[in-house]
């Protein structure tokens, strides 16, 4: 792995020769070679396959935007046009059609089907070794199943054919799941410097505030997240962002209120799970309930569907409902998707059923890569506890140390944990 990550890392340091004389070009931004997902570039690509119904790169190209559409506003039925469209394009074209096989695996990433655009991703580079989608596709999908050797090259590749926006952010998480914070930021800021539209500027000023808050910076972050929003008031993780400084800020109506206004849009399992446990750790215990309802009412499609599992529903599960549940999801998930987010969220829950010494062979797994998650340090830190050894004072130390205010429910059950350790001191 090591000799992978060098490659980008030396990327990320040569960024700073490019200075700012570089010309402007969720996941991460799409392609340039891509439409942008605003509205009126899905019209154009709708007016496109009307005028054009027998033209398989039209219907390719309306995918595209329909999928880049869904990432800008969280909108997953574009989702199911998309697929519509790729479908009519390998109808029209069943062969050699690099921009259908490439947008679905973006589609597949989209749909959190990590293998399957893996797949994807590997028949368009080797149709257009030379083309970058293929490589953006493949970037996605390995370092969510966590491959991340593979991840690297594939960041590394991209780079290399496209130093543009959509190259530098997924450089930028790969930096930082390798705890490479600073190139991180590096290769953020380039994403920026590069960024065409809005809500490329807006997704890179909030993963700007994502680092910067990951790293206990509250003012940097929420500087950051006013920016994205300033740029595109409709990204609801810059809103979140912001909701998380007003807490640390001591300003909790106002963050209450932003995570409501999120939640009732956008009701995403993390988003649910953060507002539930503020409202509970502020003494709005009944207002949770909706908010844990609602992630109830998820699990149980969950295990009636199947499908991939979101960690933070797990956690949820392991926190506020049955943890031998959260097990079983997570270890179906561990089957085929060896991340550290899944390692950390399986460990949390074998630890929350008792189960410790296999909790820390997860929680262990969740550090290989380095990433500087105090989440993740905390819950190492608590398994130790709950073993006795110890390295649990310093790792849940650590934790509060890379961000005091990393959850309104486990931040002040890591200073109890201290208070309680002999090791503290």
């Amino acid at each position: 792995m090591g000799g992978a990550v060098v490659v980008v890392l030396a990327c990320a340091a040569g960024l700073l020769a490019f200075g700012r004389t570089a010309p402007a070009h969720r996941g991460a931004p799409g392609l340039d070679a891509s439409p942008p997902g605003a509205v009126g570039q899905v019209d154009t690509a709708r007016a496109a396959v009307r005028a054009r119904p027998k033209d398989a790169a039209a219907w390719s190209q309306l995918g595209l935007a329909e999928v880049e559409q869904a990432r800008t506003t969280m909108d997953g039925r574009q989702l199911t046009g998309a697929a519509t469209a790729f479908r009519r394009s390998f109808a029209l074209r069943p062969k050699e059609n690099y921009d259908a096989v490439a947008g679905s695996g973006m589609l597949a990433n989209a749909r959190h089907d990590f293998g399957a655009a893996r797949d994807l991703g590997r028949r368009a580079t080797a149709m257009a070794p030379d083309r970058a989608t293929g490589y953006a596709v493949l970037a996605d999908a390995y370092i969510q199943l966590g491959d991340y050797p593979a991840a690297t090259d594939a960041a590394q590749r991209l780079l290399d054919l496209a130093p543009a926006t959509a190259g530098y952010t997924r450089a930028a998480y790969d930096l930082e799941t390798h705890g490479r914070t600073a190139d991180a930021a590096i290769a953020l800021q380039r994403a920026l410097d590069t960024a065409a539209i809005p809500a490329d500027t807006a997704f890179c000023e909030h993963r700007l505030g994502d680092l910067a808050w990951d790293s206990g910076d509250v003012a940097a972050a929420n500087t950051h997240y006013r920016r994205a929003l300033a740029a595109s008031p409709g990204d609801y993780y810059a809103r979140i962002g912001q909701a998380r400084t007003d807490v640390a800020r001591g300003r909790t109506a106002r963050a209450l209120a932003g995570y409501a206004a999120v939640a009732d849009r956008v009701p995403l399992p993390q988003f649910l799970l953060e507002y539930a446990e503020l409202q509970q750790a502020t003494g709005h215990r009944q207002d949770a309930e909706a908010q844990l309802a609602a992630l109830a009412g998820e699990v149980r499609l969950l295990r009636a569907s199947g499908g991939p599992v979101d960690p933070y529903l797990a956690l949820y599960q392991a926190d506020h409902a049955d943890p031998a549940v959260a097990v079983a999801l997570l270890r179906g998930e561990w089957s085929h998707r060896h991340s550290v987010l899944v390692a950390d969220a399986l460990g949390w829950a074998l630890h929350r059923t008792g189960r410790d010494a296999e909790a820390l062979v997860y929680a262990r797994r969740a550090a290989a890569t380095g990433w500087h998650s105090a989440l993740f340090v905390y819950h190492r830190g608590a398994v130790e506890a709950a073993l006795g050894l110890p390295r649990a004072a310093a790792d849940l130390r650590a934790a509060l140390r890379i961000n005091p205010h990393f959850s309104a429910l486990h931040a002040p059950l890591a200073v109890r944990l201290l208070e309680r350790e002999p090791r503290a001191s």
